[in-house]
């Protein structure tokens, strides 16, 4: 027999993980080796002992899916990534796409879809929650043949400052978590408030929960 997959699985709720768990430990070739309750941790994991597939979940604490996943790729080039997620959103769907995911799950379908999408991963191919290829790829190019596809607003260093004060961290904090000094902190914050045209941490905390950076 073949060596199963070794799969790394990234969400906050202990519930949501056990439940995906079952679903994926019961095929043969899967196995779960590692559960992370958030980004950095599933990056931290991932370093230490690493997978061949992680399972991300997108708003999580600390660090989001999506910034675990431009992270993982950088350090881990050959890693396989997919997103659990709930969100049916075309913001989010096609982050994942420019951060590198193999593919796109939606929670609600998990145990119709996830299996199926582990495999296409492992094969170097993409899958796509049903509808989405028309839904929005279309809708995509669409938008991009007009020139309306806007470039990110902040850089990756910026999201995850960014993050860190929407979630109440102190700039003692935010610098002893990203290994940066408080004036880079301070640096970081002003240059975001002035980017995204924001006046304070309350405006800043909406904006990231718009962004799907925090959970309302």
């Amino acid at each position: 027999m073949s060596t199963p997959v070794r799969i790394l699985l990234a969400d906050d709720h202990a519930l949501v993980r056990r439940g995906v768990r079952l679903i994926l430990d019961n095929e043969p070739d899967l196995v779960v080796v590692a559960e992370a309750a958030d980004g950095a941790e599933a990056v931290e994991l991932a370093k230490a002992d690493p997978p061949d597939l992680a399972i991300l979940d997108i708003a999580m604490p600390r660090m989001t899916g999506l910034q675990a996943a431009r992270e993982l790729s950088r350090s881990r080039p050959g890693l396989r990534i997919l997103f659990l997620t709930m969100y049916d959103n075309e913001q989010y769907f096609f982050e994942a796409l420019r951060v590198g995911a193999a593919g796109y799950v939606l929670k609600s379908v998990a145990d119709r879809d996830l299996v199926e999408a582990c495999h296409a991963a492992m094969r170097d191919e993409s899958f796509l929650y049903p509808g989405a290829e028309t839904a929005l790829v279309r809708d995509y190019l669409s938008r991009a043949r007009a020139g309306d596809i806007p470039d990110r607003a902040v850089t990756d260093r910026e999201e995850e400052v960014l993050k860190l004060v929407a979630e109440g961290h102190s700039t003692k904090q935010i610098a002893e978590l990203l290994f940066i000094s408080h004036k880079t902190v301070e640096r970081h914050r002003s240059n975001i408030l002035q980017k995204l045209g924001l006046r304070d941490r309350l405006e800043l905390t909406r904006y990231a929960i718009r962004a799907g950076l925090i959970e309302p």
